[in-house]
């Protein structure tokens, strides 16, 4: 027989939480019979008792117990999924990218994006840690390197190999010196602590990488370019500072590259359940297909 008075499941979870008919009526503003009535109801459908009734009041019977851990976690994931269809409407997809790339590449695409989807929402993150998707409310991510990264799902927008850069003073001590004396110079820029970045390097252009400790760390990739400018140090670019490059302000310093680097969608399992985050998802693969 099917169970069918379900109004009376939430007057008993008011009931157990308040352990009174007489409180649980005044927060629903009935009488203390009407409540008493609705739990004798309840019970004759059930087929068992849910209330030890007593002299001072009421308590739960071990069927009773079992059946309000199943009734809240029910009216938890309904009143949960009802918040989420209510402001489904109203989401905003969020991108996380760095200011290099969202300047440099992906900004002058995006109104080509937002015609052909106008029911979707944009917000662009600007980043630097782009580790923590979850934790920082993106639902999908543009990171630059190897695409060796195993917290998220991964898929490769295009190829953007690695190489160095330096100022133009730094591009007359290496056709002096060497690339190997130049280098050994140099004060090596990183975007962390613990990139390998630059051991790979010099692996590919078959030189020595000693420890060394002059090194400058900083994390954002459009400082680091402006360093290099000013002649702090030598780091590695991608074909994105072209502009810099074409202009005589940056120059490339070795034609050795990390030809495994790129760009590369991140996200966490599930986000493409969320159809704007496949619509741009899809864009995004179509764009890097079409300008590489």
């Amino acid at each position: 027989m099917r169970f069918r008075h379900y109004d009376n499941l939430r007057v008993f979870t008011i009931v157990a939480q308040h352990g009174s008919f007489s409180s649980a009526a005044d927060e629903l503003r009935l009488t203390k019979g009407a409540v008493s009535h609705q739990m004798r109801q309840l019970e004759a459908e059930l087929g068992f008792a849910v209330f030890q009734r007593h002299a001072r009041g009421i308590s739960l019977t071990s069927k009773g117990q079992e059946l309000l851990a199943t009734v809240q976690a029910a009216f938890e994931n309904v009143e949960q999924r009802i918040a989420e269809m209510r402001h489904a409407d109203n989401r905003t997809l969020t991108i996380g990218v760095t200011t290099y790339f969202a300047s440099r590449w992906l900004s002058p695409r995006l109104m080509d994006f937002m015609r052909a989807h106008p029911g979707i929402r944009l917000r662009i993150q600007p980043m630097i840690d782009l580790q923590d998707l979850r934790g920082e409310g993106i639902d999908l991510a543009i990171r630059w390197g190897d695409g060796n990264w195993n917290d998220v799902a991964i898929e490769r927008l295009f190829p953007c190999p690695a190489w160095p850069s330096g100022d133009r003073q730094a591009w007359e001590l290496v056709q002096q010196r060497g690339l190997e004396a130049a280098f050994d110079a140099f004060t090596l820029l990183r975007d962390r602590e613990d990139s390998d970045a630059w051991s790979r390097w010099y692996r590919v252009a078959g030189l020595p990488h000693k420890g060394r400790a002059d090194t400058l760390i900083i994390p954002d990739p459009n400082v680091r370019v402006q360093a290099v400018m000013d002649g702090q140090g030598v780091a590695l670019n991608d074909a994105l500072v072209m502009p810099e490059i074409e202009a005589g302000r940056l120059m490339r310093l070795s034609t050795f590259e990390l030809s495994d680097y790129g760009y590369f969608l991140a996200y966490e399992a599930g986000a493409m359940n969320n159809p704007d985050a496949d619509a741009f998802r899809r864009w995004l693969k179509s764009v890097s297909v079409r300008d590489m």
